[in-house]
Formats: structure tokens, sequence, C-alpha cells
């Protein structure tokens, strides 16, 4: 059970090795990775700066992963996701879960994305080509998938 912030990129593959490597106990693993989008609806995005205040977010992702292990039985779960200065195609969050069954998996790893993007505390500023920034509000569709957990 880990939760990471980092400024660097991520290996999936590596990423779930090192969480379940050698285990015969897991028969399910279930892994989502967001990336940057280069275009959102009808604009160009040229970054994606992720901002956080390191002690209040990495103790809410702790207790989200921990949320998710008390509503399913998981024998291995993690939660990465980066802040800074982010471009098109660049990885943004990856979220693990893995469990004897793979409903369990799939269910967990629903629920620690929608809390996720919804309780755990970044601010997100995009950066067109032409320059204009932006902040990114929460997005009610984010609000209503994380609902269907309560």
């Amino acid at each position: 059970m880990a939760v990471r912030v980092q400024h660097e990129d991520f290996d999936i593959s590596v990423e779930t090795e090192k969480l379940i490597g050698g285990r015969t106990d897991i028969g399910a693993i279930v892994t989502f990775t967001g990336r940057v989008r280069g275009t959102d609806s009808d604009r160009q995005i040229a970054t994606l700066t992720l901002e956080h205040y390191p002690e209040m977010t990495e103790a809410e992702m702790a207790r989200i992963e921990a949320e998710a292990q008390k509503r399913w039985p998981l024998q291995a779960s993690l939660l990465i996701h980066r802040v800074g200065e982010l471009h098109a195609g660049d990885n943004i969050v990856l979220v693990i879960a893995a469990s004897a069954h793979r409903q369990a998996a799939f269910e967990a790893a629903a629920f620690l994305m929608d809390y996720l993007k919804t309780r755990a505390p970044f601010w997100k500023k995009e950066k067109m080509p032409s320059g204009e920034t932006k902040w990114v509000d929460a997005r009610a569709e984010d609000d209503g998938a994380a609902d269907r957990w309560r």
C-alpha cells in the first residue's frame, strides 16, 4: 500500500513488478494511467502544470487508499501522481489495484481514480500555445462519478 507524489515520470511495468513481484496470492491486477491531452474540446494545450500542498495531498491520497483497502480485499495498491510542468503525452497519474479476483481489482481501481480526481488537493493550470493560461475548474462529471461510491 503506497502513495507517491513526484516530479519524475514513472514506468508502468516497473511499478507493477515492484508492487506485486513474486506474489502468488494475486490473481488480478488493474492499472489506470492518466496522461496529458494535447487537445481538450476545441483548444490545444501546450503544458499542464500541477501544484499541490505536499502534506495535505499525501495525507488525502493515503486516506483514499486506506478506504479502498477497507472496501475491497486488495493484496496491494499504488497511487502515483506527478506534479510540475507536464507536456502533451506525459504521464500524470498511475493507479494500481491488485486482488485475488478481478471484480475487486476493477472496482477498487475505479474508486481510487474517482476519489483521487475529486478529493486529492491538486491545482491544475493549462497553458495554450498562444501563451494564455487558465486554471482548470472541477468538473461536475467527476463529482458524479465519485458520488456513486457513497
